[in-house]
């Protein structure tokens, strides 16, 4: 055998050849340098690698051991020999200890290039000095020694220590561990679900215990760990307390512990490598740095790395820095390796922080962990080891536990222990309760802490004035570690003895150690930094208000650093407080007043904040300062600004920040609704809830709310006395939390809803909770959606749904499970103790008194399920819906179901949708149901999955359903509104039914009740299935509609079912589209069009509106989409032959040929009940026009040809029956030009009684308008001729008017070439003496006036003629006026420009003096810029009277010759109107003179004229030489006391006055005095208007006195004038006196009943009278029953808006009013009239407008009130705004607009009607109505469904403004 293997077994040899065969390069020159004169090389290359292994390792063993020894040394220290290989190695060949002999040690000591040939160590240190190669067994001996260094070290620097004096922060006690609670999520920044560390019964929140952070059932889950604990819970303190355990063997997995601050790292600004890391800033070894790494590193699984403060690193990492094994970095960068294994792969770390951001740097998978303080036993534990002295343990407890708020401080393990230090002072010499009064806040914690370290109570100022200056100087530098230098000895002498600094070293570097100071605890700091602001002189108001804010705590996402300063302005608060006042004055030596001038800075910043509007976190943080203020007054007033609705998202929470806010509630009032969404909570934080009453909505979402936060939670609900709505969802709780909720929430009886969502319960807990329903009264809602639930346990749910006379609804659908309860007033009283679910006679009788909605969607419920289920609802109340979609009951479970309905008594729906029915399964539920009498609407859709049946209650079952509320859920549409009883629906959709299959439908449709509605859309019928249906048709029953769209039919199909007109009595309509394959057939209710695609919703058809009755329904057939060949529309027309009438026929073709037109033109003769023919979308040819026209003569029943664009005819025809009348011929957009006037003028010449021809919007332009005008006197036109936009120009309108003496029937002409493109000739029956021509904006020019005034010469019939906005300027019309001569005649010529407004009425009147006629009217009106002049042929001139006249005249020359060429020209003046002008002196006096000559002026107006005092006087003088003048204006004039003085001494001797106007002339009393003295002289007069005078009761007296004399007088206006009961008893005195009387206006006049009584009276007597307007008088009832008793019998104007009228007064108006037969305009407006509507049996014939507006009228008046509007057919207006109106009014009105011809306006505006009701009034407008516009502004109408409907009848107007459209021609 081998001598190598005598010494090694097999296996090893072979491994050690397998090692070195891996490296052969380094053997052959190992081989070399022990054998450098034997050539092992030749020979051996046929050799394989192993062979030549071992031939080489047998030559080297010969050489002896020495040689073999150090080979294998060589071996061992320089390639990677496995560790069991290298120690048998060594233990057979190596060196005793590991190191060379000494004979050997010269040797080994060569430089290691000359022995190894550049060969090295793989894990051998660059940075080392070269030394001797080292032994693994020596590397394992200096491991050894440094890892028992480590402990040593660990033990010194960690182990118990006593506590110096005044150590306040010293461990002096046993340490009791924080709460720790491991977070489900792998980090914050994560947001999926991470893997779950420890035990697993720490999941559910419970304590886990410190050393479970290394646990190592967690060695397969992350080494990366991560405490995150608020400032003060104690992270510092138990990372250390880590590391004594492990220094005192706690921990024994791990050989080595390091411990690193990052406060401490922040000072070390060079960059390292991991050795120096571990070595120069930790602990450095005795010896062999390279070997304790290298151990290190193998042995990296039993290593731990903790870093305290990582919320601290200054330096910033991403998640991809890293550094490698031997690379220098920061300490950061050096920590992001740790954690993701790039140095120390394996090695475990535990990391401290605050929460908020983590770095970058830190692996996905990290453990978090978080810390949460002290519980209620912990806090007890904590005091009970902090008290040696059984009397003041005692004595400490019992503080605690007497006070509430300090118990819930110290939940807070620093201020705990500050706490027990404090009370250590004060406990000794007290009362009970009087240590911990002084200690109710955290800030007199610190106070008293302070106090405590000083002896005897005195207080070293200057000292802790220095720490506080030095502490805000650190904050606000961001510096933590203090040097020596930046403390004064005596101040750090002094922090030192008191126990409030505290000193350590510190390594910043290889070899540099420096002593550092740091505040013990940086609450403390932060403590003595507020102190420095307030007691510092230094700081300021402003200043100090500046540090008062709140520092949000949104840190999750956004924040990765907390501030230094966020604890600040919580001290600062607790500064402010009454309770630190004596504390600052003997700190600071100051009055009290300069103290409490800096508290009083701080609360008013406080006060401020409270009244804002905070996010979540900041609330907190202000209910933490406002709680340290102890200001009751601010906390009331932060209580009182809090949102009514509270949410707080994505912070922590803990107990002290939910008891502080807890404390601010108790001040408030009203209830708060508190919402936590991802706040990770502490366990126990809902205890702080206890006892708080003022929340009402208390919610909680969070998966890391567990089994103890529900226990926890669970004993402050009862005490919680406003609770209404609790959720608990997105937890991890499991059955032992649950149970305890179960048992709390019978103790909170006023809940009215519950929710458990997505909380993984299971089927006893679910079960458990709703066994809870009974025991909560109040309950509304109940919602357990999200969970999980078996169909076992589902069922179960449905027995307690059915037998629960308090659940209104169960709605299962995926993940929901919702139960919704009944409220307690509708509830009935459910029997106390624990419900028997079989339940008793009694109770299945009170079951069915109430309803229940069922849904249970995709639940996976089968056959035998179904039958269970139907089981326990036989049992059950009325349903009002059951939904079984989503479940797997097949064709078998569906017929279960529909056999079952009937006996279920569900008034709603039953889905079956989406459970795998087939077409077998159809005829199942068919027959299943055919029997029914309940059933309204069966829809089944195999391609959509749908199966849905809708029942109607009982006839029975009615009034016990009428009165319940349904059950609304947002999630689920709503059905179409319901069918009536007595109908059903069966819609057979998209199921692949085929002709086959018609003949066994059509006999499971027989025996269906009440079949109304046939849907059969979506098959595959074909022509076949047409034609049978066809056949069967007639024995299905009398129908509403048939769908049979969508079943691949063609043409032939519209043919055979035109046919059904006459074998199908109820058959209407037939409606087809053949592209889109549409085909409907409905009867004759007008239903919505079942085709329409999004049109308008499908409303349902009131039978009140659709019993319009047969004639006005005719039957129609609509073919649309399809080509119509001659020998179809021949086929089309034979069939329509035997179709009963009326008949309308709908065609829409695309297009269609002459040919095809003429066929069907040629056949319609021989349809006799033909009413209607529409081509509507069809392309005509330009001949087809002639076509049409030539049909008036072909058809004497045609009534109306109107074809638009060639592509749009429409054709109506009247019944032979029907009296002959004018017919209407309409070819607009037809492109017609004169080469087409003649042939269309010769073929319309046939048509005798042609009253309409619109022409408009064609390409005449002039020559084809003139063409026409000469062959108009021959065409038989009685009505109309529009030519609007022809493109006519100047040449047209004077055609026109050079036209006109050759058209005698012509009775009106208007042009207009502007914008509105217009022309209209208007005719009469007879010639006319007199004719009209108006023409707008023409653009004459001066070339244009002579042929005008031609023309106009020559029209001797033409009287008016009105020139707008023409381009006339003022040459212009003066040549005009001097160029029309006439024989004989009057013409009138109006004239409106712009310039009229300016040119001044000087220079109008002198346009005048140019006139070749005698003028006998001038109207000028500067603001209407219009000029009217009438002119009188011939002209006669009397040169005498002239003369005479001028001698009057005192005008300078020029305006005398002025005046001279007026008298000749105005002789005969008889009017003169001045309105909107502005008189100059020089105007009015030319005006004395013009008044003077004019002999024959009978009228003259003044109105709202600017004239100046002496003008005035001009015109009154002139006025007063009028002594025939009849009519006199003055209205409207803004005058002074002494000019209306003026102008009424200008009526003295007007004994021949008939009319006059002062209305609004501000007459006062001494004015008013001397009218009545004229008045009295005025016996011819006939109108008198003094509206809006302020004439009072005293001026009515004596203008009552002056009227006895007026008994001429026919019109009498008094509104506005305030003449109130007192002024109308004078006016009724004098009334019967005035027996011409016809229209009295008293509106406005304060009239009460009691002079509205006496008017009413008197006004009886006045038999003439027509017009009464009392409106805006208070008068009431007994007037209107006064004028009820005796109306006037020639009244047709009666005006009472406003009047404080009630039904009886209207009652009585309107039987008063019946029959009247001269009532023309009646207005009730603005009176509560309610049910008072008149009510009328004979009617109104006469009756043309009627105002109703704001009169309450509601839908129950509606009816009687549509009943009066028919029994007046003169209507025209109606005005109905702002009332009650509804759908119900609507369809009423809708019935009846047919029936009313003559109506042109309704107005509905600001009233209840909806989509619904616009849709009727919209179907009623298409009945024929003239009606122009229906307003419907402001009503609940969505704007899409306004526009489509304004889409499809533009006389709806949706619009603010009211935009009339253009009535349509020929109207």
């Amino acid at each position: 055998m081998d001598p190598i293997s005598l010494q090694l077994d097999t296996e090893n040899l072979g491994c050690l050849v397998s090692l070195l065969s891996e490296h052969p390069e380094w053997l052959s020159a190992k081989v070399k340098f022990f054998l450098p004169n034997k050539d092992l090389g030749s020979g051996n290359e046929a050799l394989e690698l192993r062979q030549t292994v071992s031939l080489q390792l047998r030559e080297l063993h010969a050489q002896g051991t020495a040689t073999w020894q150090k080979f294998i040394n060589c071996v061992c220290m320089e390639l990677d020999v496995p560790l069991d290989l290298e120690v048998v190695l060594l233990s057979t060949w190596g060196h005793g200890e590991g190191f060379p002999s000494p004979s050997e040690a010269d040797e080994e000591s060569q430089p290691e290039s000359q022995l190894h040939h550049g060969l090295k160590r793989p894990h051998q240190s660059c940075e080392s000095s070269p030394c001797p190669k080292q032994s693994r067994k020596q590397q394992l001996e200096l491991a050894k020694k440094y890892l028992q260094l480590l402990r040593t070290s660990a033990r010194q620097r960690y182990g118990d220590k006593l506590p110096g004096p005044g150590q306040p922060f010293s461990s002096r006690q046993a340490y009791v561990p924080p709460i720790l609670q491991w977070s489900r999520t792998t980090a914050p920044f994560d947001t999926q679900e991470g893997v779950m560390m420890g035990d697993p019964k720490t999941e559910d929140g419970a304590d886990m215990s410190i050393w479970d952070l290394v646990n190592t059932r967690a060695e397969k889950g992350p080494r990366v760990t991560v405490l995150l604990g608020k400032a003060g819970m104690g992270k510092t303190t138990l990372a250390r307390r880590l590391c004594q355990g492990w220094a005192d063997g706690h921990l024994h997995r791990f050989q080595a512990l390091f411990f690193f601050e990052f406060r401490q790292l922040n000072l070390v600004t060079s960059f390292l490598t991991l050795p120096q890391l571990l070595f120069d800033l930790y602990l450095s070894p005795e010896a062999g740095r390279d070997a304790v790494f290298q151990y290190l590193e193998e042995n990296a699984n039993e290593v731990l790395l903790i870093f305290d403060g990582l919320e601290e690193a200054l330096a910033s990492c991403s998640s991809g820095e890293t550094v490698g094994p031997e690379d220098p970095g920061s300490a950061l960068a050096l920590f992001a390796s740790l954690c993701r294994g790039k140095l120390l792969p394996g090695c475990w770390v535990i990391a401290t922080s605050r929460p908020g951001k983590l770095p970058a740097c830190l692996p996905t998978e990290a453990a978090i962990v978080h810390m949460w303080g002290f519980d209620g036993p912990r806090v007890e534990e904590y005091v009970g080891r902090f008290f040696s002295d059984e009397l003041l343990q005692k004595s400490a407890l019992a503080e605690l536990r007497a006070n509430r708020h300090l118990q819930s401080m110290c939940a807070v393990p620093a201020l705990c222990q500050v706490a027990c230090l404090c009370l250590c002072r004060l406990l000794p010499g007290s009362s009970p309760g009087q240590s911990s009064a002084l200690l109710s806040t955290v800030t007199q914690n610190y106070v008293q802490m302070v106090l405590t370290l000083n002896p005897r109570g005195y207080l070293n100022a200057e000292s802790l004035l220095g720490l506080s200056e030095l502490a805000l100087l650190g904050l606000q530098t961001g510096k933590v570690i203090f040097s020596a230098g930046d403390i004064p000895p005596s101040m750090m002498v002094f922090g030192i003895a008191r126990g409030l600094l505290t000193s350590f070293c510190i390594y910043t570097g290889p070899g540099h150690q420096e002593t550092v100071y740091a505040f013990t605890h940086h609450s403390l700091q932060e403590f003595f930094a507020a102190l420095h602001l307030m007691a510092s002189p230094k700081v300021d108001k402003d200043t100090l208000v500046r540090y008062v804010t709140l520092n949000s705590r949104w840190l999750l996402r956004t924040k990765s650093r907390p501030g230094l300063l966020d604890h600040l302005p919580t001290f600062l608060a607790g500064l402010a407080s009454r309770a630190c006042h004596s504390f600052l004055s003997r700190l600071m030596q100051k009055d009290e007043v300069w103290v409490g001038t800096k508290q009083a800075a701080v609360v008013q910043a406080l006060r401020k904040l409270a009244t804002r509007r905070l996010t979540g976190p900041k609330v907190v943080e202000l209910c933490h300062c406002v709680g340290e203020t102890q200001e009751a007054e601010l906390a009331g007033l932060m209580a009182q600004s809090l949102p009514d609705q509270l949410p707080f998202h994505n912070f922590p929470l803990t107990y002290v920040d939910l008891a502080a806010l807890t404390n601010i509630l108790r001040h408030r009032d009203a209830p708060i609704h508190l919402d936590f969404e991802g706040c990770p909570p502490e366990p126990r934080c809902p205890e702080a809830l206890a006892g708080c009453g003022k929340v009402e909505n208390l919610s909680f979402k969070s998966r890391k709310c567990g089994d103890a936060f529900a226990e926890a939670l669970s004993r402050s609900l009862p005490t919680m006395g406003s609770l209404k709505k609790l959720g608990l969802a997105g937890s991890k709780i499991t059955a032992r939390g649950i149970s305890h909720l179960v048992q709390a929430l019978p103790s909170c009886p006023y809940l009215e809803e519950v929710s458990f969502q997505d909380n993984q319960l299971k089927d006893q807990e679910v079960l458990n909770i709703v066994e809870v329903l009974s025991c909560l009264p109040q309950l509304r809602k109940l919602d357990l959606s999200r969970n999980n639930v078996s169909v076992t346990t589902l069922l179960c749910l449905t027995k307690v749904a059915v037998t629960r006379p308090s659940i209104k609804m169960l709605q299962v659908r995926k993940e929901d499970l919702v139960f919704l309860l009944s409220p307690p007033t509708e509830r009935a009283a459910e029997p106390q103790g624990s419900p028997d679910l079989q339940g008793n006679a009694s109770q299945r009788k009170e079951a069915r008194g109430r309803s229940l909605t069922l849904r249970l969607q995709n639940c996976q419920l089968t056959v035998q399920d179904v039958e269970m289920l139907i089981a326990q609802l036989q049992e059950g109340p009325h349903l009002d819906e059951v939904d079984l979609s989503g479940n797997q009951l097949e064709d078998e479970g569906c017929q279960r179901m529909a056999e079952a309905a009937p006996q279920l008594h569900i008034a709603g729906k039953l889905d079956l949708s989406d459970n795998g029915l087939s077409v077998a399964g159809v005829y199942r539920v068919l027959s299943a149901v055919s029997t029914c009498q309940t059933l309204a609407d069966l829809h089944i859709s195999l391609l959509h999955k749908t199966v849905v049946l809708t029942f109607v209650p009982k006839m029975e079952e009615q009034e016990g359903t009428q009165g319940r509320v349904p059950v609304l859920d947002s999630l689920v549409p709503q059905m179409p509104s319901e069918l009536p009883l007595h109908s059903s629906r069966i819609r057979l959709t998209y199921c692949g039914l085929q002709a086959q299959h018609l003949e066994q439908l059509c006999t499971a449709l027989r025996g269906s009740c009440s079949l109304s509605h046939l849907d059969l859309s979506g098959n595959a019928l074909g022509d076949e299935g047409a034609t049978q249906l066809a056949q069967q048709l007639p024995g299905l029953g009398t129908l509403q509609s048939l769908n049979l769209s969508e079943n691949g039919f063609s043409l032939d199909t519209a043919f055979s079912l035109a046919q059904c007109f006459s074998t199908v009595q109820w058959l209407c309509h037939v409606n087809v589209s053949f592209e889109s394959q549409v085909v409907i057939m409905r009867g004759d209710r007008r239903t919505s069009d079942l085709s329409a695609g999004g049109s308008l919703p499908e409303f349902p058809a009131r039978a009140q509106f659709l019993r319009f009755g047969r004639r006005c329904i005719p039957r129609s057939f609509c073919l649309t989409e399809c080509l119509l060949e001659p020998l179809r529309v021949t086929r089309l027309c034979e069939t329509l032959e035997k179709c009963p009438g009326p008949l309308e026929v709908k065609l829409s073709c695309g297009v269609l040929s002459d040919q095809s037109l003429d066929a069907l033109l040629g056949h319609l003769p021989q349809l006799p009940q033909l009413s209607l023919l529409q081509l509507n979308q069809t392309e005509l040819s330009p001949g087809s026009l002639f076509l049409l026209a030539n049909f008036f003569s072909l058809c004497p029943r045609v009534q109306k040809v109107d074809l638009r664009s060639l592509y749009h005819v429409t054709l109506h025809f009247r019944s032979n029956e029907e009296q002959k009348g004018g017919r209407c011929g309409r070819f607009t957009g037809c492109g017609l030009s004169q080469e087409h006037v003649e042939p269309l003028c010769k073929l319309l010449r046939k048509c005798e009684d042609l009253s309409q021809l619109d022409l408009s919007a064609n390409q005449l332009g002039d020559d084809g308008l003139r063409c026409l005008l000469q062959c108009l006197p021959r065409l038989p036109i009685s009505g109309s001729l529009d030519l609007s936009d022809n493109g006519i120009s100047q040449e047209g309108a004077l055609c026109l008017v050079e036209t006109l003496p050759s058209c005698s029937c012509v009775r009106e002409a208007s042009v207009n070439l502007g914008s509105q493109k217009s022309f209209w000739i208007h005719f009469s029956q007879q010639e006319e003496a007199g004719k009209m021509l108006r023409l707008s904006e023409c653009g004459f020019g001066p070339e244009h006036m002579p042929r005008l005034a031609t023309g106009l010469s020559q029209a001797q019939q033409l009287t008016e003629l009105t020139l707008t906005r023409c381009c006339l300027d003022l040459q212009d019309l003066t040549v005009l006026l001097s160029l029309v001569t006439r024989p004989e005649g009057l013409l009138s010529l109006r004239v409106e420009e712009p310039w009229v407004g300016r040119a001044g009425v000087l220079a109008l009147l002198k346009i005048c003096t140019q006139a070749s006629g005698n003028i006998t009217e001038i109207s000028i009106s500067e603001t209407q810029q219009q000029l009217c002049i009438q002119l009188e042929f011939p002209r006669q001139e009397n040169p005498e009277a002239v003369a005479l006249r001028l001698s009057h005249c005192d005008l300078e020359t020029h305006h005398s010759l002025l005046v001279r060429q007026l008298m000749e020209t105005c002789t005969r003046l008889q009017q003169l109107s001045l309105s909107q002008v502005k008189l100059c002196d020089v105007s009015s006096l030319l005006l004395q003179s013009l008044l003077l000559a004019l002999s024959e002026l009978k009228k003259f107006r003044l109105a709202s004229c600017c004239v100046s005092s002496q003008g005035l006087a001009h015109l009154a003088f002139g006025l007063s030489h009028c002594h025939h003048l009849e009519e006199l204006d003055l209205s409207n004039n803004q005058l002074g006391k002494e000019d209306t003085k003026v102008l009424m001494g200008a009526l003295e001797g007007k004994c021949w006055l008939k009319r006059l106007d002062l209305s609004n002339f501000l007459l006062g009393g001494p004015t008013l005095a001397v009218l009545t003295e004229g008045l009295s002289h005025m016996t011819r007069l006939q109108s008198l208007n003094l509206s809006r005078n302020d004439i009072g009761d005293v001026g009515c007296y004596h203008l009552s006195k002056a009227l006895r004399a007026a008994t001429s007088l026919e019109e009498l206006g008094l509104s506005y004038n305030q003449i109130g009961d007192t002024g109308a008893q004078h006016l009724a005195a004098v009334l019967p006196g005035l027996p011409e009387l016809r229209k009295i206006d008293l509106s406005a006049n304060n009239i009460g009943p009691a002079g509205g009584v006496q008017l009413a009276e008197s006004l009886t007597l006045c038999k003439h009278l027509e017009e009464l307007m009392l409106g805006c008088n208070a008068v009431g009832n007994p007037t209107a029953l006064g004028l009820a008793q005796g109306l006037p019998q020639h009244l047709r104007v009666l005006h009472l808006p406003s009047s404080r009228l009630g039904p009886e007064g209207a009652l009585s108006l309107g039987q008063a009013l019946d029959g009247c037969p001269h009532l023309e305009e009646i207005s009730l407006a603005e009176n509560s009239l309610a049910g008072g509507v008149p009510h009328f049996r004979q009617g109104l014939p006469l009756l043309r407008h009627i105002d109703l507006v704001s009169c309450d009228i509601d839908n129950q008046t509606a009816k009687p009130l549509t009943a009066n509007f028919v029994l007046c057919p003169a209507l025209e207006e109606i005005l109905l705004s702002w009332n009650l109106l509804g759908d119900e009014a609507a369809a009423e009105l809708a019935r009846v607009l047919p029936q009313m011809g003559r109506l042109k306006r309704v107005d509905l505006e600001k009233n209840r009607i909806t989509a619904h009701g616009a849709w009727l009034l919209a179907e009623g407008l298409a009945q024929g109505s003239g009606i122009q516009v229906i307003r419907l502004w402001n009503n609940p109408i969505p704007a899409d469904s306004a526009q489509r409907l304004q889409s499809q009848e533009p006389r709806l107007d949706f619009a603010f403004f009211h935009n009339q459209p253009q009535a349509s021609r020929g109207t």
